[in-house]
């Protein structure tokens, strides 16, 4: 299984960026999806997920409002829609993959496959 994150890029604070996040390997349809971030020297945090469905979606207090986390199944991919950017947001974004039937969306150890991260960058 291949997590392939795109989208990434800089962008002037309040604008607005969309990650993908496609998968290869596996059909990901029956799989809830996360997406996390990680800012140079703190920990990989929690940003959003998604139900297998996408019937059922979660984020991050510090997202919340602003991001919004879809999934097109057909397409066996996930995407990030980022509005309002902020200076804060600036990380390097993954994507991750649980096959558990159950889970905690926020929990890192509950995610089998990660995608190799892509770069936000938010300017002042």
């Amino acid at each position: 299984v291949q997590l392939q994150a795109s989208g990434g890029g800089l962008v002037q604070a309040g604008g607005s960026l969309r990650l993908s996040c496609a998968a290869s390997g596996r059909t990901v349809s029956s799989d809830a999806m996360g997406w996390f971030r990680q800012a140079p020297g703190k920990e990989r945090e929690f940003v959003a997920g998604i139900s297998r469905s996408g019937g059922t979606t979660y984020y991050a207090d510090s997202v919340k409002g602003r991001f919004t986390v879809s999934r097109d199944n057909s397409k066996n991919t996930v995407y990030l829609q980022m509005n309002s950017l902020k200076r804060e947001d600036t990380a390097v974004y993954y994507c991750a993959l649980t096959y558990a039937s159950s889970y905690a969306y926020a929990r890192i150890k509950d995610y089998d496959y990660w995608g190799q991260g892509t770069q936000v960058t938010v300017s002042s």
